[in-house]
Protein backbone atom coordinates (compact mmCIF):
# COMPACT_ATOMS: atom_id res chain seq x y z
CA UNK A 1 0.00 0.00 0.00
CA UNK A 2 2.60 2.20 1.24
CA UNK A 3 4.09 1.72 -2.77
CA UNK A 4 1.02 3.69 -4.10
CA UNK A 5 2.31 6.76 -2.17
CA UNK A 6 2.96 8.34 -5.29
CA UNK A 7 -0.28 8.82 -5.81
CA UNK A 8 -1.14 10.68 -2.64
CA UNK A 9 1.93 12.83 -3.03
CA UNK A 10 1.22 14.09 -6.94
CA UNK A 11 -2.85 14.37 -5.62
CA UNK A 12 -1.93 16.90 -2.82
CA UNK A 13 1.27 18.35 -5.15
CA UNK A 14 -1.60 19.30 -7.43
CA UNK A 15 -3.86 20.57 -5.14
CA UNK A 16 -1.28 23.54 -3.32
CA UNK A 17 -0.18 24.56 -6.76
CA UNK A 18 -3.88 25.46 -7.75
CA UNK A 19 -4.91 26.96 -4.65
CA UNK A 20 -4.31 30.90 -4.33
CA UNK A 21 -1.29 32.29 -3.19
CA UNK A 22 -3.02 33.79 -0.18
CA UNK A 23 -4.70 30.99 0.85
CA UNK A 24 -3.31 29.87 4.11
CA UNK A 25 -2.81 25.94 3.63
CA UNK A 26 -1.02 26.51 0.22
CA UNK A 27 2.52 26.60 1.57
CA UNK A 28 2.08 23.84 4.47
CA UNK A 29 -0.03 21.79 1.69
CA UNK A 30 2.84 21.70 -0.41
CA UNK A 31 4.97 20.81 2.15
CA UNK A 32 3.39 17.67 3.22
CA UNK A 33 2.86 16.88 -0.50
CA UNK A 34 7.27 16.89 -0.88
CA UNK A 35 7.11 15.30 2.32
CA UNK A 36 5.16 12.32 0.71
CA UNK A 37 7.29 12.56 -2.56
CA UNK A 38 10.23 11.61 -0.58
CA UNK A 39 8.98 8.44 0.50
CA UNK A 40 7.97 7.06 -2.44
CA UNK A 41 11.95 8.16 -3.58
CA UNK A 42 12.66 6.23 -0.37
CA UNK A 43 11.92 2.71 -1.79
CA UNK A 44 12.86 3.16 -4.91
CA UNK A 45 17.19 2.92 -4.72
CA UNK A 46 17.32 -1.05 -3.71
CA UNK A 47 15.48 -1.78 -6.71
CA UNK A 48 18.22 0.29 -8.41
CA UNK A 49 21.32 -1.28 -6.28
CA UNK A 50 19.28 -4.89 -7.13
CA UNK A 51 20.19 -3.98 -10.95
CA UNK A 52 23.69 -2.38 -10.09
CA UNK A 53 22.39 1.27 -11.16
CA UNK A 54 24.40 2.86 -8.73
CA UNK A 55 23.71 6.38 -11.04
CA UNK A 56 19.99 5.90 -9.99
CA UNK A 57 20.55 4.74 -6.55
CA UNK A 58 22.88 7.69 -5.76
CA UNK A 59 19.47 9.95 -7.89
CA UNK A 60 16.76 8.23 -6.12
CA UNK A 61 18.56 9.05 -2.45
CA UNK A 62 19.62 12.28 -3.56
CA UNK A 63 15.92 12.98 -4.55
CA UNK A 64 14.26 11.86 -1.27
CA UNK A 65 16.48 14.06 0.53
CA UNK A 66 15.73 16.92 -1.25
CA UNK A 67 12.23 16.15 -1.19
CA UNK A 68 12.49 16.60 2.72
CA UNK A 69 14.42 19.52 2.53
CA UNK A 70 11.93 21.00 0.41
CA UNK A 71 9.09 20.05 2.15
CA UNK A 72 10.39 21.10 5.77
CA UNK A 73 11.66 24.97 4.22
CA UNK A 74 7.66 24.93 3.09
CA UNK A 75 6.32 23.60 6.59
CA UNK A 76 8.34 25.70 8.44
CA UNK A 77 7.14 28.88 6.34
CA UNK A 78 10.76 30.74 8.24
CA UNK A 79 9.45 34.75 6.65
CA UNK A 80 13.57 35.15 6.71
CA UNK A 81 13.89 32.83 3.41
CA UNK A 82 10.88 34.02 1.73
CA UNK A 83 11.33 37.11 -0.02
CA UNK A 84 13.51 38.98 -2.80
CA UNK A 85 17.09 37.24 -2.61
CA UNK A 86 19.46 38.98 -5.35
CA UNK A 87 16.68 40.57 -6.88
CA UNK A 88 14.79 37.28 -7.30
CA UNK A 89 11.84 35.91 -5.61
CA UNK A 90 12.63 32.62 -3.76
CA UNK A 91 8.68 32.28 -3.00
CA UNK A 92 7.85 32.11 -6.26
CA UNK A 93 10.60 29.92 -7.41
CA UNK A 94 9.40 27.57 -4.84
CA UNK A 95 6.11 27.40 -5.77
CA UNK A 96 6.85 27.30 -9.61
CA UNK A 97 9.28 24.36 -8.87
CA UNK A 98 6.15 22.57 -6.97
CA UNK A 99 3.89 23.24 -9.79
CA UNK A 100 7.04 21.54 -12.21
CA UNK A 101 6.61 18.54 -10.09
CA UNK A 102 3.30 18.57 -10.28
CA UNK A 103 2.32 17.89 -13.73
CA UNK A 104 5.98 16.37 -14.79
CA UNK A 105 4.96 13.55 -12.38
CA UNK A 106 1.85 13.44 -13.47
CA UNK A 107 3.52 12.96 -17.21
CA UNK A 108 5.74 10.26 -16.28
CA UNK A 109 3.75 8.68 -13.54
CA UNK A 110 0.21 8.15 -15.31
CA UNK A 111 2.18 6.03 -17.60
CA UNK A 112 4.21 4.16 -15.78
CA UNK A 113 1.72 2.98 -13.22
CA UNK A 114 -1.26 2.51 -15.07
CA UNK A 115 -0.94 -0.68 -17.18
CA UNK A 116 -3.21 0.70 -19.79
CA UNK A 117 -1.43 3.45 -20.42
CA UNK A 118 1.44 1.75 -20.25
CA UNK A 119 0.82 -0.44 -22.51
CA UNK A 120 -0.14 1.96 -24.73
CA UNK A 121 2.81 4.27 -25.35
CA UNK A 122 5.00 1.50 -25.44
CA UNK A 123 3.16 -0.25 -28.27
CA UNK A 124 2.80 3.10 -30.15
CA UNK A 125 6.23 3.81 -29.59
CA UNK A 126 7.03 0.53 -31.06
CA UNK A 127 4.99 0.80 -34.33
CA UNK A 128 6.49 4.16 -34.68
CA UNK A 129 10.22 2.85 -34.01
CA UNK A 130 9.30 0.52 -36.78
CA UNK A 131 7.67 3.28 -39.55
CA UNK A 132 11.07 5.49 -39.03
CA UNK A 133 13.44 2.39 -39.49
CA UNK A 134 10.88 2.59 -42.97
CA UNK A 135 11.94 5.59 -43.75
CA UNK A 136 15.84 5.11 -43.08
CA UNK A 137 15.48 1.71 -45.43
CA UNK A 138 15.59 -0.64 -42.57
CA UNK A 139 13.88 -3.38 -42.16
CA UNK A 140 12.27 -3.74 -38.74
CA UNK A 141 10.02 -6.94 -38.31
CA UNK A 142 7.62 -6.22 -35.70
CA UNK A 143 6.80 -9.69 -33.45
CA UNK A 144 4.72 -8.38 -30.45
CA UNK A 145 3.38 -5.57 -28.88
CA UNK A 146 6.76 -4.58 -27.55
CA UNK A 147 9.07 -6.81 -29.53
CA UNK A 148 10.51 -5.45 -32.92
CA UNK A 149 13.97 -7.49 -34.72
CA UNK A 150 16.14 -6.84 -37.26
CA UNK A 151 18.04 -9.52 -39.13
CA UNK A 152 16.58 -11.95 -36.42
CA UNK A 153 17.76 -10.52 -33.56
CA UNK A 154 15.15 -9.44 -31.06
CA UNK A 155 14.93 -6.12 -29.01
CA UNK A 156 12.36 -5.35 -26.44
CA UNK A 157 10.96 -2.12 -26.50
CA UNK A 158 10.36 -1.07 -22.41
CA UNK A 159 9.35 2.17 -21.18
CA UNK A 160 12.71 3.68 -20.81
CA UNK A 161 12.82 3.64 -24.68
CA UNK A 162 9.85 5.46 -24.77
CA UNK A 163 11.58 9.08 -23.87
CA UNK A 164 8.93 9.61 -21.09
CA UNK A 165 11.35 10.47 -18.74
CA UNK A 166 12.63 13.71 -20.54
CA UNK A 167 9.44 14.51 -22.46
CA UNK A 168 7.68 14.66 -18.63
CA UNK A 169 10.28 17.08 -17.19
CA UNK A 170 10.02 19.08 -20.03
CA UNK A 171 6.02 19.04 -19.53
CA UNK A 172 6.22 20.13 -15.97
CA UNK A 173 9.05 22.66 -16.68
CA UNK A 174 7.02 24.72 -19.20
CA UNK A 175 3.93 24.23 -17.64
CA UNK A 176 5.14 25.96 -14.38
CA UNK A 177 6.27 28.85 -16.16
CA UNK A 178 3.74 31.85 -15.97
CA UNK A 179 4.39 33.67 -19.58
CA UNK A 180 2.68 34.47 -22.73
CA UNK A 181 1.02 31.69 -24.78
CA UNK A 182 3.71 32.27 -27.80
CA UNK A 183 6.34 31.78 -25.79
CA UNK A 184 5.19 28.61 -23.99
CA UNK A 185 3.66 27.17 -27.47
CA UNK A 186 7.61 27.63 -29.07
CA UNK A 187 9.25 25.95 -25.65
CA UNK A 188 7.10 23.26 -26.20
CA UNK A 189 7.80 22.80 -30.04
CA UNK A 190 10.97 22.71 -29.84
CA UNK A 191 11.50 19.87 -26.84
CA UNK A 192 8.03 17.40 -26.69
CA UNK A 193 8.07 16.44 -29.95
CA UNK A 194 12.11 16.96 -31.02
CA UNK A 195 12.56 14.74 -28.05
CA UNK A 196 10.16 12.54 -29.14
CA UNK A 197 11.63 11.70 -32.91
CA UNK A 198 14.93 11.98 -31.95
CA UNK A 199 14.29 8.67 -29.63
CA UNK A 200 12.35 7.04 -32.52
CA UNK A 201 15.53 7.36 -34.41
CA UNK A 202 17.79 6.39 -31.54
CA UNK A 203 15.86 2.98 -31.04
CA UNK A 204 16.19 2.65 -34.84
CA UNK A 205 20.12 3.24 -34.13
CA UNK A 206 20.19 0.22 -31.71
CA UNK A 207 18.10 -2.06 -32.94
CA UNK A 208 19.84 -1.73 -36.55
CA UNK A 209 23.02 -2.07 -34.97
CA UNK A 210 22.33 -4.96 -32.76
CA UNK A 211 20.71 -6.64 -35.82
CA UNK A 212 23.32 -6.27 -38.33
CA UNK A 213 26.25 -6.57 -35.72
CA UNK A 214 27.68 -3.32 -36.45
CA UNK A 215 30.20 -2.89 -33.76
CA UNK A 216 31.12 -6.96 -34.02
CA UNK A 217 29.29 -9.44 -32.18
CA UNK A 218 25.46 -9.38 -31.41
CA UNK A 219 26.39 -8.41 -27.56
CA UNK A 220 28.78 -6.32 -28.21
CA UNK A 221 26.81 -4.36 -31.19
CA UNK A 222 24.48 -3.46 -28.89
CA UNK A 223 26.66 -2.47 -25.70
CA UNK A 224 28.65 0.09 -28.01
CA UNK A 225 25.21 1.39 -29.74
CA UNK A 226 23.01 1.43 -26.62
CA UNK A 227 25.43 2.45 -23.53
CA UNK A 228 27.87 4.01 -24.90
CA UNK A 229 26.92 6.02 -28.41
CA UNK A 230 23.01 6.57 -27.80
CA UNK A 231 23.36 7.60 -24.54
CA UNK A 232 25.73 10.13 -25.12
CA UNK A 233 24.28 11.22 -28.30
CA UNK A 234 20.78 11.49 -25.96
CA UNK A 235 22.96 13.73 -23.47
CA UNK A 236 23.89 15.81 -25.38
CA UNK A 237 20.44 16.67 -27.66
CA UNK A 238 18.90 17.19 -24.26
CA UNK A 239 21.46 19.79 -23.32
CA UNK A 240 21.00 21.40 -26.42
CA UNK A 241 16.77 21.25 -26.44
CA UNK A 242 17.49 22.54 -22.51
CA UNK A 243 19.58 25.65 -23.83
CA UNK A 244 16.99 26.53 -26.32
CA UNK A 245 14.34 26.36 -24.24
CA UNK A 246 15.82 28.47 -21.33
CA UNK A 247 16.66 30.69 -24.16
CA UNK A 248 12.69 31.21 -24.53
CA UNK A 249 12.07 30.80 -21.22
CA UNK A 250 14.63 32.50 -18.99
CA UNK A 251 11.76 32.39 -16.13
CA UNK A 252 13.21 28.92 -15.62
CA UNK A 253 16.89 29.98 -15.31
CA UNK A 254 15.10 32.39 -12.62
CA UNK A 255 13.30 29.66 -11.05
CA UNK A 256 16.68 27.56 -10.39
CA UNK A 257 18.24 30.77 -8.99
CA UNK A 258 15.86 31.12 -6.68
CA UNK A 259 15.96 27.89 -5.17
CA UNK A 260 20.01 28.27 -4.78
CA UNK A 261 19.40 31.07 -3.29
CA UNK A 262 16.81 29.74 -0.87
CA UNK A 263 19.36 27.06 0.23
CA UNK A 264 21.80 29.44 0.25
CA UNK A 265 19.95 31.53 2.39
CA UNK A 266 19.43 28.74 5.05
CA UNK A 267 22.60 27.86 5.40
CA UNK A 268 23.91 31.47 6.03
CA UNK A 269 20.99 31.89 8.48
CA UNK A 270 21.87 28.53 10.24
CA UNK A 271 25.25 29.65 10.35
Amino acid sequence: MIEKVIWLALGLLVIASLLPLRNKIKLSLAGISWLFFSIHWMLQWKHYYDLEDYVNVFLTIFASVFSIFIGYIMIKKDKRLFGKINGIDTLTSILMMTTAAAIGGLSYFLFSEIPSMNLWLISTVTDQTVWMGSLFGIMITRLDWNLIAVNGYKVEIILACTAIESIALFIGLIASVNAPYKRLASAFIVSVPVIYGLNLIRNVFVVDAYGMMWFGDPEKSFYIAHTIIAKIGSLIALFLVAYVVLKILPEIIDMIDGILNLVGGIFKNDG
